[in-house]
């Protein structure tokens, strides 16, 4: 008898542990994310300046994770395919997005987007930012803000901008800057950075908006002068430029940053482990080192600093395009 009671009370306490285990497995389950490499979704073509800075942080974040991160690059009509792809993943975390400024810029450009920057996509947070600098050919005598605002209200027509391509964040950098103060300077547009930069130096065009980390090499040379940088407040990475607004162009502020996004629907627990990796990756001194080595600035927070950030951005854009009158048909 006592065998028999002695084998059921086993037999129970079994079935009791499996049924315990059935039960708590859903929600071990969820608690274990991430379970499975998380695929990164650059929109942009490798060995861009885009792909370079996620290549950077990719290593960094799989490390906070504890899981691998596989970059994806999926380039195409100006980072829509790429956008478009996670917009359309599944809301598990598993897939998040690159994305950067131009989200905001390509809501104003493109009458036929698949996707809504604030719709189809939860913020995870701030990656990085580049601060933009207003550069002249250093044969020129302009010297300051005032100077090439004086030059092209007084000489209109004698001044070009060099522009890395249509509806860029450098293109409507400088449409605002033509806008806020009544500058009369004609913009050539190119086909990316290099031949902007080329022509700059060559003298063709005189004055251009550009990233610091494109140009830092030509100021350092002494063949391109920076004005002002773009920024609201002056960046750590070229410290005796005054910004534009300091320099008289009020309000004046145009920044291109980088974030992370995950698609719409993603559970607020799988945010906010991204989000605690992602600021624990930006932490890491040999990274910050790197992004300052290229000319960013890495930038910590909240999903909801990039909510507003892409808020903010896509007020601006909308404007400087339609006053502009800014078309990629």
């Amino acid at each position: 008898m006592f065998r028999t009671t002695h084998l059921s009370q086993q037999l129970c306490l079994v079935l009791g542990v499996a049924a315990l285990s059935v039960l708590c497995s859903p929600s071990q389950a969820a608690d274990a994310f991430p379970a499975k490499p998380i695929r990164l979704i650059v929109p942009f073509s490798v060995g861009g300046g885009t792909d370079i800075l996620a290549r950077d942080l990719a290593p960094r974040l799989a490390e906070a994770l504890g899981q691998t991160v596989v970059v994806d690059n999926r380039s195409g009509a100006g980072g829509n395919i790429g956008s478009e792809a996670v917009a359309r993943a599944a809301p598990d975390g598993y897939t998040i997005l690159f994305g950067s400024n131009t989200l905001a810029i390509n809501a104003a450009l493109y009458k036929d987007l698949s996707f809504d920057p604030q719709k189809s996509f939860t913020p995870v947070g701030m990656v990085a930012t580049a601060p933009l600098v207003l550069v002249t050919n250093a044969k020129l005598p302009i010297k300051s803000v005032q100077d090439l605002i004086t030059q092209a209200r007084d000489k209109p027509g004698t001044l070009n901008w060099s522009a890395p391509g249509t509806g860029t964040p450098h293109h409507l950098a400088s449409e605002i800057f033509n806008s806020m103060t009544g500058a009369d300077i004609t913009h050539v547009q190119y086909k990316g950075g290099g031949p902007a930069i080329n022509d700059l130096l060559g003298g063709h065009t005189q004055v251009s908006i550009l990233t610091l980390s494109s140009v830092k090499a030509f100021i350092a040379d002494d063949r391109l002068r920076p004005l002002g940088v773009a920024t609201a407040k002056r960046t750590p990475l070229l410290p005796d430029v005054p910004t534009i607004a300091e320099s008289g162009v009020k309000d004046y502020s145009v920044e291109l940053w980088y974030g992370l996004f995950a698609p719409a629907g993603t559970s607020p627990a799988a945010i906010d482990t991204l989000n605690t990796a992602l600021n624990k990756a930006l932490n890491n001194p040999a990274l910050v080192q790197r992004f300052k080595d290229q000319g960013y600035e890495s930038r910590e927070g909240t999903p909801q600093n990039l909510e507003q950030q892409l808020a903010q951005d896509m007020t601006q854009s909308a404007k400087a395009i339609k006053d502009a009158g800014i078309t990629v048909d």
